[in-house]
């Protein structure tokens, strides 16, 4: 198939300016105004000569997750009769970029090889990736049985299900394998499931020279915080089979509280992230949270605690059919790289997972290195280097034509 590969290389400037030109567009999650990100996306992908499908999320729906705007975008490459129907899905959505950075973080600056800018690496890389190893198979002439779909979505980080998992549920596709964006030196074939909580510390509000007259929530808050980092020793001991997965984890990422310096605090609220391994089961570790951060004030006075999941993104595991899409990764995958591509889990949560709860088989792989903290993934300066990109595209190309090719 050096026919898919050269055509990579001669389209490859191309394919790195399509990249330069995605990431210059914000989609800073929140406040999650993407639906400018998809308009520029379909516009460039019809300049192609492809058929977009725009599909816009109700905005009811989309402000009750924290987003503002929200549209997905299918493309269907249909061919001969009788193959597979392949879906690329690849979300377009990324935190904001914070501070540190030495390059612009819409710049799409290159250096060294590399292409710095926010969601460089996650997942913005893949998009071009996709549409470039399927522009590649097209291309070659080669003969062709089944479809491929293009799912470019734009609810990752609040969970997917605005995202893939509103394509899904709306029936809008319903694909045989699916390929979810990932990094070129491993297949992920299995990731960590993730419970989010509100909890809420409701107390009674005092003046500061007075605060035997109210219930302090900060306080009582520190009961459940010393409550959750007692059981992390414990979290640490229950441990994954899946290579790449560790173990369970658990933090706050955020306090808010209190309403001014010489106030007793009525309200805290918490925000928890909890990281199921695969082989936990949601609903006993969404209990055993519950109990623990009761049990934390039971016996505080005039202290209430409310506790609201927020989000159950479930673990990842291999469904039967898999296989297919992993050996040809691999196989391709040490041939263009030269060096073994190995099956792994992930300690992150992602789209992929929606796929699988749909009964496709998935795997996640793209262009990337081996690990997050390379890519500086959600952190200042993130890039991806760009022989990752051309590799992960000609690998991606000659597993579509494993899978697509009229036998």
């Amino acid at each position: 198939m050096d026919i898919l590969k050269q055509w990579v290389d001669k389209h490859f400037d191309e394919q790195v300016r399509f990249l330069q030109d995605l990431v210059r567009i914000p989609t800073d999650t929140p406040p999650g105004d993407n639906a400018p990100h998809a308009d520029a996306v379909a516009t460039a992908l019809a300049a192609l000569g492809w058929d977009v499908e725009k599909h816009p999320v109700p905005e009811d729906r989309v402000r009750a997750c924290g987003m503002q705007s929200i549209t997905n975008l299918i493309v269907r490459r249909r061919y001969g009769d009788g193959g597979p129907v392949i879906a690329l899905n690849a979300h377009g959505d990324v935190v904001p970029p914070g501070d540190g950075w030495t390059r612009p973080p819409y710049g799409g600056v290159i250096e060294d090889g590399r292409l710095y800018g926010r969601a460089a690496a996650v997942s913005k890389s893949d998009f071009a990736t996709y549409v470039y190893a399927l522009r590649a198979l097209e291309a070659a002439g080669l003969p062709l049985r089944g479809t491929a779909e293009l799912h470019f979505t734009y609810d990752e980080e609040f969970g997917g299900l605005l995202g893939p998992g509103w394509l899904l549920e709306q029936g809008l596709t319903r694909p045989d394998y699916a390929i979810c964006a990932g990094f070129s030196y491993h297949v992920v074939t299995a990731h960590n499931g993730c419970l989010q909580f509100e909890v809420t510390i409701h107390g009674k509000a005092a003046h500061g020279s007075m605060p035997d007259t109210g219930h302090d929530a900060l306080q009582a808050a520190t009961q459940v915080l010393n409550a959750l980092y007692r059981s992390l020793p414990e979290l640490k001991q229950s441990r994954s089979a899946i290579p790449g997965i560790t173990h369970p984890t658990m933090i706050v990422g955020r306090i808010d509280g209190g309403t001014n310096t010489n106030v007793v605090p009525g309200k805290v609220v918490l925000k928890m992230d909890r990281r199921l391994i695969p082989e936990e089961d949601p609903r006993a570790v969404e209990a055993g949270v519950r109990t623990m951060i009761e049990n934390a004030v039971q016996n505080v006075p005039g202290i209430r605690v409310e506790v609201k999941r927020i989000l159950l993104a479930r673990s990842l595991r291999p469904l039967p059919g898999h296989e297919a899409l992993l050996a040809s990764l691999q196989r391709h995958g040490r041939e263009v790289f030269g060096q073994p591509i190995a099956e792994q889990g992930s300690p992150l949560y992602a789209d992929a997972r929606l796929y699988s709860e749909h009964g496709v088989p998935v795997v996640l792989y793209g262009a990337g290195p081996r690990t997050l903290q390379e890519a500086n993934a959600k952190q200042a300066d993130e890039n991806v280097c760009l022989d990752d990109l051309r590799g992960a595209t000609k690998v991606v190309a000659l597993t579509l034509a494993d899978l697509l090719c009229a036998s």
